[in-house]
């Protein structure tokens, strides 16, 4: 009994020991764990940012090499090279591209049953096409392509993204994998961006094709004369950035392609100064992308003013050359401003900088035609669409001295809509 009891005594001062040494040890497992688990989330963070941006580093290097291509349009012969880089880049089994009725280009696996101008075969192709929302297709049995039946066809998944041109689907990209389930995330982020960049640049491509339709057609002036070349150096400029800032550089790519929607959905010679200045709004953004804290802006628009009506990009290129003649080739920041005042029923546009100014003999031919920023898409056609729509009496004024600024006046008449004025 006696012994009994002595074994009981014992084990219970084990448990006490053991209970002890316990409490001693909580606090440092806990610690250990939570130290662990902090920096399992921060290998995963670091993981995920790498993903990221090696998906934007693979855009806009795909973006950047199919970019003289679909400047030519979309069709069968540019979207055979378009699937070639996106297949080489993106290192998938094959790549498809197609307009809304028809394959345009297929590369890769299986390649000997898919056809430039067959139609397009799939209901999942034909589902993104009329949601114009993408589509990830996992199995070979959801994919149901009817060639499955005669042929040993290997795809077996695929990501489906809609090409889209100012809103509109014009057509689909598809990356396809030869095993079920193969899909990873980041294949399917991919996707997903350099669809968005094709969509801006087919609209590049559609702006050049409708500048020259306007050329052809002896339309409005500045429409015939438009050149996209500011918006490819804009391009280049955010894939310059993709490497270090890809977030920025998806946002810079939204407020090109607004810029876009907006140039070429505008219809009519006048639109209101708030559109207009949403114009000028939008081109800076994208401009101080490239020149950083050199550029600033100020405006001073009184509200009431806003639903004016002026000739549609009117003061969008005269900002333009402030910041292209006067800014950049300043030493230092440089200050762009808009200011507008109304003096009985004439409103009083003026565009300033305090740049590097105009020479003398240079101040007599700015106006003229031909003269000024892009290709004729300056001061010259501004003044004469001014003139043209209003009377001699009206255009631009110019002041300026060398290393002190340029000050450029737009006198128009006060004109609402209420006004007659045609939108």
């Amino acid at each position: 009994m006696i012994f009994q009891s002595l074994v009981i005594l014992g084990v219970e001062l084990m448990l006490v020991l053991v209970t002890s040494q316990m409490k001693l040890l909580i606090p440092f497992l806990i610690g250990n764990t939570l130290f662990l688990l902090y920096h399992l989330n921060l290998e995963y963070k670091k993981a995920a940012r790498h993903a990221t941006e090696r998906n934007a580093e693979l855009s806009f290097k795909i973006a950047n090499q199919t970019l003289p291509y679909l400047r030519r349009g979309l069709n069968e012969q540019n979207a055979e090279y378009i699937a070639k880089i996106i297949q080489e880049i993106g290192q998938v089994a094959a790549v498809s591209i197609t307009d809304r009725e028809k394959q345009l280009a297929y590369l890769g696996v299986g390649c000997d049953q898919h056809h430039p101008g067959d139609k397009i075969l799939t209901r999942a192709t034909r589902d993104v096409i009329q949601s114009g929302v993408y589509k990830i297709v996992r199995t070979q049995k959801e994919l149901n392509c009817p060639r499955q039946n005669i042929c040993d066809c290997p795809l077996a998944a695929a990501v489906i993204v809609p090409l889209k041109c100012q809103g509109e689907v014009v057509g689909t990209m598809k990356l396809y994998e030869t095993k079920d389930g193969q899909l990873s995330s980041d294949l399917i982020r991919l996707a997903i961006g350099m669809a968005e960049l094709l969509g801006i640049q087919i609209e590049l491509a559609e702006l050049d094709h409708q500048a020259k339709l306007a050329a052809e057609a002896q339309l409005n002036a500045l429409q015939a004369q438009i050149n996209p070349h500011f918006f490819f150096n804009v391009l280049n400029t955010i894939i310059a950035t993709s490497r270090t800032s890809p977030n920025r550089s998806r946002r810079l790519l939204i407020h090109l392609a607004e810029f876009f929607r907006k140039a070429l959905k505008s219809h009519g010679s006048l639109i209101t100064l708030r559109e207009e200045m949403s114009f000028v709004k939008t081109y800076l953004i994208l401009e101080k992308a490239r020149f950083g804290r050199k550029l600033h802006f100020k405006g001073e628009i009184p509200e009431e003013l806003m639903d004016v009506l002026v000739p549609r990009l009117s003061i969008q290129p005269l900002v333009e050359n402030a910041v292209k003649h006067g800014i950049t080739e300043k030493i230092g920041n440089g200050v762009v401003s808009v200011k507008v005042e109304q003096i009985g029923q004439e409103l009083y546009i003026l565009v300033a900088d305090d740049g590097v100014g105009i020479r003398p003999e240079r101040l007599q031919e700015v106006l003229k035609p031909g003269v000024g920023s892009g290709n004729g898409v300056g001061m010259a056609n501004v003044h004469e669409r001014l003139i043209g729509h209003y009377g001699e009496e009206y255009g631009l004024q110019i002041r300026s001295q060398p290393n002190i600024g340029t000050t450029v006046t737009m006198h128009l008449p006060l004109t609402t809509i209420e006004d007659g004025g045609l939108l």
